[in-house]
C-alpha cells in the first residue's frame, strides 16, 4: 500500500503545524506511523491522497453518522448556503434545533449550543 502522496502532504504540513497535524491524536506517533491524508469521503468510505479506500469507523466523532455526502444532509446544507453561512447573531433555526433537542431528550428543559468543549465549560 503506497502512501507517497500522504507522506508528501505530511512533510509540507510539518513545516506549518507542530507535529504536522491539528490534533495530537492525528499524528499517529503512538502507533509508529505517519498519518494518511484524506482526499474525499462518500458514504462510509474515505479515500486518501493515494487512492486507498478506508471504512470510516470514526464518522467525525458523531456528526457524520449518516455518512459523507448523504443526499438529505447535502440538500439541507446547500439550501442554507443560499441564505448565508454564519451571521454572528441569533436565528430562528437555533430555536428550532433547541426545541427538537428538548423534545427528544427527557430531563432537558433548557440548553445552550456551543462551539467547543472550552466554551461549554465556561
Amino acid at each position: 500500500m503506497s502512501h507517497t502522496r500522504s507522506n508528501e502532504a505530511f512533510g509540507a504540513a510539518q513545516v506549518l503545524m507542530p507535529g504536522g497535524v491539528n490534533s495530537p491524536a492525528r499524528a499517529c506517533r503512538s502507533v509508529g506511523a505517519e498519518p494518511v491524508f484524506i482526499a474525499s469521503g462518500d458514504g462510509a468510505v474515505l479515500t486518501d491522497l493515494d487512492g486507498t479506500e478506508y471504512l470510516d469507523y470514526v464518522g467525525a466523532f458523531g456528526p457524520m453518522i449518516l455518512g459523507h455526502g448523504h443526499p438529505e444532509v447535502r440538500s439541507a446544507v446547500e439550501a442554507q448556503l443560499r441564505l448565508g453561512m454564519t451571521y454572528g447573531a441569533p436565528t430562528v433555526g437555533e430555536t428550532e434545533l433547541a426545541q427538537a433537542i428538548v423534545d427528544a431528550t427527557p430531563g432537558i428543559e433548557r440548553l445552550r449550543l456551543v462551539n467547543s468543549g472550552t466554551e461549554a465549560t465556561m
